[in-house]
């Protein structure tokens, strides 16, 4: 087969018309064509008025004597190629008779714990899993008791429970991470044989939403068990067993205590409590940036036609995304941060009286209002909570400065888990908010309209307020609207990504523990649903591997022997 790109098509061209396009690239009769397959469809939309789709096609030939006649012709044109091989390969499997004495331990069940456990098991490895939330369904009814009456259950919100954080999201599956291996196919094939809409597979930016994401969850977590892995709910794990260097084990909550030699952290990056028993228990850990801000809601209707002109509300194109970023005067990058077109603001906080917000869109996207992040980068030089200004930086104190403009949240919004809100104008002019415009804040349990920047009873750094309130207008100048008066700002959020790296090295392992992988966000390896799924598939490889005795891929980004890191 031969592989098509950048094969452009006006926006509105009829289905009919994408076969004949095809036949025309190739320079070849229609009956010369075998078949054909769309792998991707993306858009440029540079000039609103001539939006065009953007094909990447594999073709199949009626013979091999016209294949090899396309190749030869066209082997100057770097759009036509051979079709790569996508299909996944495992790196082993283990043999029917084989025993297991200590099983490899997965902990966390959100994305990148869910690849983890499935690839595992798929190689006959029959994974334990220990979660420290509830099922999907479970999880879901908390979830809702924190937005709709202001309960918060600390073991099963946003953040913990069956499917991870993501699971309360967008839901997008796309990433701009290196993939030579074709990892993220391997995870948009999983995802649509537990139901996803095939789609994923070629559009350029597939998204689910929660509902699908819910019962596709649960049919993945059934195929694990069928293989005979096994997931367990409400397993917190308090404790893990090193000896000369090695792990042994771990500890749950409730006094078990299970042996193993192979200890998957897949942990998510709220996953606090957790990060510090592995510190207390000398896991070399290193602080790392992360990035802070608010919620930014506007018309979705301004952002669609701001991208799409003529065009918005386009089927193919759907609701409008954005990606802005700023540099501002004072040093500091400002940028878009997880764009939820036709979405809401949810409470993503996992500890009492403290408020965070993320946001969240369904499969549809037709919410009325657009959200993102809009956050400035911190490095560890800015939470450090010694009061030097050189050194190593506590691994944990980025969760304490997490923790304490959490708390100012809470506070600002006057407590019940209420958020505090601003208008953008207001914001800007340096005026506290006190009645809402035509853009209704979608934050549940409720806004409480304040001044975000009140001086010395601010909601974020000065720093990070100055750096906003320079961006908003600036962004107003590629998205017009973006810095209306009406648009709405709710704070705080903090947990765009992990504070922290639990390092680990080429072979997936701890720098200074061998058996345990860190994976995933909460590790410090990922970030979103497709980059934390593929890092799970990887790290699951290591694992398989040194169990079966096979060679496996080095990591991509493990720390080299000897290489200096950040403490």
């Amino acid at each position: 087969m031969l592989r098509i790109t950048e094969l452009r098509l006006p926006l509105n061209h009829a289905e009919g018309e994408l076969r004949p396009a095809v036949v025309a690239r190739l320079g070849i009769k229609d009956k010369e064509l075998q078949d054909f397959t769309v792998f991707r469809r993306a858009y440029d939309a540079r000039k609103r008025s001539a939006i065009v789709l953007i094909y990447t096609i594999d073709c199949a030939f009626a013979s091999k004597e016209v294949e090899q006649r396309v190749a030869k012709r066209l082997a100057q044109d770097n759009h036509i190629r051979p079709t790569p091989d996508t299909s996944y390969k495992f790196v082993g499997h283990a043999p029917a008779d084989f025993q297991q004495e200590r099983r490899p331990i997965v902990i966390g069940f959100g994305p990148c714990g869910l690849f983890a456990a499935l690839i595992l098991a798929q190689m006959g490895l029959r994974p334990i899993v220990l979660e420290r939330g509830k099922q999907v369904r479970e999880r879901t009814k908390d979830t809702w008791g924190l937005w709709r009456q202001s309960v918060l259950n600390p073991e099963s919100n946003v953040q913990f429970g069956e499917g991870g954080a993501g699971t309360f999201s967008d839901g997008k599956l796309y990433s701009q991470i290196s993939d030579p291996r074709h990892l993220t196919r391997k995870v948009l094939t999983e995802f649509v044989k537990a139901g996803a809409p095939e789609e994923i597979i070629y559009v350029s930016k597939p998204h689910i939403g929660t509902f699908r994401l819910v019962s596709m969850i649960e049919k993945m977590r059934a195929d694990i068990e069928a293989l005979g892995g096994e997931i367990r709910f409400q397993q917190h794990v308090t404790d893990i067993h090193i000896d000369e260097g090695c792990v042994r084990g771990v500890s749950l909550a409730d006094g078990t205590q299970i042996d193993a030699d192979h200890v998957i952290m897949a942990l998510g990056h709220s996953a606090r409590d957790t990060f510090k028993m592995l510190h207390e228990r000398g896991v070399y850990i290193e602080a790392k940036p992360f990035s802070i801000g608010y919620r930014v809601e506007h018309p979705q209707s301004i952002i669609d036609q701001a991208r799409f002109g003529p065009h918005a509300g386009n089927e193919i194109l759907g609701a409008a995304d954005y990606k802005l970023v700023h540099h501002a005067s004072n040093g500091r990058s400002v940028y878009s941060f997880c764009m939820c077109p036709g979405g809401t603001v949810v409470a993503a906080t996992s500890e009492p009286n403290r408020v965070v917000t993320n946001g969240m869109s369904q499969y549809s996207r037709n919410e009325r209002n657009a959200n993102a992040g809009i956050v400035v980068g911190i490095s560890p030089q800015d939470y450090r909570q010694d009061g030097l200004h050189e050194g190593p930086v506590n691994p944990l104190d980025g969760i304490a400065f997490q923790r304490y403009w959490e708390s100012r949240a809470y506070e600002l919004g006057e407590g019940h888990y209420m958020a505090p809100g601003q208008l953008v104008g207001d914001f800007i002019k340096k005026q506290r908010s006190k009645v809402l415009g035509n853009v209704m804040p979608s934050y549940k349990p409720g806004v409480t309209l304040t001044d975000m920047a009140q001086p010395g009873f601010g909601s974020l750094p000065d720093y990070a307020l100055d750096a906003i309130r320079e961006a908003l207008p600036a962004f107003e100048k590629q998205i017009k609207g973006f810095s209306m008066p009406d648009a709405m700002l709710t704070g705080v959020e903090t947990r765009t990504s992990s504070p922290l790296r639990i390092t680990r090295g080429l072979d997936y392992q701890s720098l200074n523990v061998k058996g345990l992988y860190p994976a995933g966000e909460g590790a410090g390896y990922a970030g979103g649903i497709m980059s934390a799924g593929v890092d799970g598939i990887e790290v699951a490889e290591a694992v398989g591997a040194s169990i079966l005795g096979v060679e496996a891929p080095l990591s991509k980004n493990g720390a080299k022997p000897g290489q200096a890191l950040m403490g």
